[in-house]
């Protein structure tokens, strides 16, 4: 957290608070599959799969926080629940077998149209 902070001591403008709010999207990835594999594992390897949610939790509020203090929260809020709603989805097809229908992948795609879409506007 200290070397973030320096990151944005040096160059405290958007352009680094966007990098960190992707990076809080990429820790709620993170956290939805450390939840998925506390579904799979048990015994001591469990709690390890809860200390990573924990941990990547935690990561990813504090970096969203950080985010909004330049990016309207009208922006930084819908966009780090985007790329965890589709990182969630794409972790789940890709590591958890869940199906990869059109439907899925249509309504995902239009997901990451709107993300864009706020980014831009």
């Amino acid at each position: 957290m200290i070397l973030i902070n320096e990151l944005c001591l040096l160059k405290n403008d958007t352009t680094m608070n966007w990098i960190l709010l992707f990076l809080a999207g990429a820790m709620e990835v993170g956290f939805t599959f450390c939840l998925g594999k506390t579904k799979t594992t048990n015994g001591a390897e469990q709690y390890w799969w809860w200390a990573g949610f924990v941990i990547a939790m935690l990561a990813s509020l504090y970096l969203m926080a950080r985010a909004s203090r330049t990016i309207p929260i009208g922006t930084v809020y819908p966009v780090w629940t985007g790329i965890g709603a589709v990182g969630a989805v794409l972790v789940g097809i890709f590591f958890f077998n869940e199906p990869a229908s059109f439907w899925r992948i249509f309504f995902i795609s239009t997901l990451i149209i709107s993300i864009v879409g706020l980014k831009l506007l």
